[in-house]
C-alpha cells in the first residue's frame, strides 16, 4: 500500500544542511497497522509528512496505492490538482488535535468535505455518521473547549476519515493523552483498521503502542530505518534491537564461568513450563536474571534471561533442548560465535531488498 524508495529530506539554512531523512526504504502492506518508532530527532515526523507530501522530499519516491506521489509534485496546475486528489485518500491525525475552536464538533468533521465542495446535506450526513463511528454522536453540537483530550482526538480521527481514505497517518496521536485514554484511542484505531480495511501508519516513541496494535514496525535512528519487519519477525530474530526494546530484559552473570541465555517465548511455548522442565530433565540449576511478558496481537509473548552453570561448551545439550521446544534462543556474548538462531529468517535491515 505504501512504499518509499531512497527517500531523502535535506533542510538548508544558509550554508548549513541538516539531513532529516537519509535514504529511507519502507514497505507497508495493505490493511496492516505499521508503527514507526524512534527517539526525538530520528526523522519520524518528517517521514510521515513526506508520505502525503506535506513535505516534499529532496530525492526518492513515495508510492501510495500504486500511485507515485512524487511524480505528481511540481508547479504545473494539472500536477497539483492530481496531488490534491491523491491526498484526499490519505487521512492524518495530529498529536495536538488541530481542531478549530470556533467550530462545533460536527463542523470540524465537515471541514474536509467543504474543501472538497460536497453539498451541505451530504456533509452533515457523513459527519454524523463518522461521529457515531468514533463514539461521539452526542457531541455533534459541542465545541472543542467542552471536550476532554480523548474526545478531541476522536473528533480528529473522524475528521481524518471524512474523505474515505485508504490510508490513515497518525503523528504521535496518543502522546498527549493519559494511559487509559491512550488505550481507548489505540483500540479505536485497531477497530477502524478492521472494520474499514484501513492501512494505518503510526509514528510514536512509545513501545507500548507497538505492542498494543502494530502488525509491523520500523526503528529509525538519525534519519535512517535501521530495522523493520513484522512483530513476529522482530521477536524471532537474534540481536534485534527492536525486540530488546519491546521486551527489555537485563541481568549480569554471577561469575565468569556462567552461560547467559536470552529466550523468546511465543505461540504454545509461552504457556508451558519449559524452564522448569529443563531443570528437571538435566538436573541443572537455573537462575532467572530477568523476564518480560505481554500480550501482542492477542497472543502471549515474552522474553527471559537465564543463567546456566558452566561455560557454553558445558551447556550445548540444554540449549539444544530449549530450541527443540520451539523457543528462540540467543546466547549472550560471543560464546556461540553467532550460531544462535541460525535457522531463523533474518530481519530486513536498512538498505536490504
Amino acid at each position: 500500500m505504501i512504499t518509499t524508495t531512497g527517500l531523502t529530506k535535506v533542510y538548508r539554512s544558509g550554508d548549513r544542511e541538516v539531513t532529516a531523512l537519509d535514504g529511507v526504504d519502507l514497505h507497508v502492506r495493505e490493511g496492516e497497522v505499521y508503527g514507526v518508532i524512534g527517539q526525538s530527532g530520528a526523522g519520524k515526523s518528517t517521514l510521515i509528512r513526506c508520505l502525503n507530501l506535506l513535505e516534499r522530499p529532496t530525492s526518492g519516491t513515495v508510492t501510495v496505492a500504486g500511485q507515485d506521489l512524487t511524480a505528481l509534485a511540481g508547479n504545473q496546475k494539472r500536477a497539483n490538482a492530481a496531488l490534491r486528489a491523491a491526498r484526499s485518500h490519505i487521512g492524518m491525525v495530529f498529536q495536538h488535535f488541530n481542531l478549530l475552536s470556533s467550530r462545533t464538533v460536527q463542523d470540524n468533521v465537515e471541514l474536509p468535505l467543504e474543501i472538497l465542495k460536497v453539498d451541505r446535506r451530504e456533509r452533515s450526513r457523513k459527519a454524523l455518521e463518522l461521529l457515531d463511528l468514533v463514539g461521539l454522536a452526542d457531541k455533534a453540537h459541542a465545541y472543542p473547549a467542552q471536550l476532554s483530550g480523548g474526545q478531541k482526538q476522536r473528533v480528529g480521527i473522524a475528521r481524518a476519515l471524512a474523505g474515505d481514505p485508504k490510508v490513515l497517518l497518525s503523528d504521535e496521536a496518543t502522546s498527549a493523552l493519559d494511559p487509559e485514554t491512550t488505550r481507548s484511542i489505540l483500540q479505536l484505531l485497531r477497530d477502524l483498521n478492521r472494520q474499514l480495511g484501513l492501512t494505518i501508519v503510526l509514528i510514536t516513541h512509545e513501545m507500548d503502542v507497538v505492542k498494543t496494535i502494530c502488525d509491523s514496525a520500523a526503528l529509525m535512528k538519525n534519519g535512517r530505518v535501521v530495522e523493520q519487519g513484522t512483530v513476529a519477525e522482530l521477536l524471532a530474530t537474534p540481536g534485534s534491537e527492536l525486540a530488546r526494546e519491546l521486551f527489555p530484559v537485563g541481568g549480569e552473570p554471577s561469575a565468569e564461568d556462567r552461560t547467559v541465555v536470552d529466550i523468546t517465548f511465543h505461540g504454545e511455548a509461552a504457556t508451558r513450563p519449559v524452564v522448569s522442565e529443563l531443570a528437571r530433565t538435566y538436573n541443572v540449576d537455573i537462575s532467572i536474571l530477568g523476564a518480560a511478558m505481554d500480550t501482542v496481537g492477542g497472543k502471549q509473548i515474552g522474553r527471559m534471561r537465564i543463567e546456566l552453570p558452566g561455560l557454553f561448551e558445558d551447556n550445548v545439550v540444554p540449549i539444544g533442548y530449549l530450541r527443540e521446544q520451539g523457543l528462540q534462543v540467543e546466547v549472550v556474548g560471543d560464546a556461540e560465535t553467532g550460531a544462535a538462531g541460525a535457522t531463523t529468517a533474518p530481519l530486513r535491515k536498512e538498505g536490504a531488498k
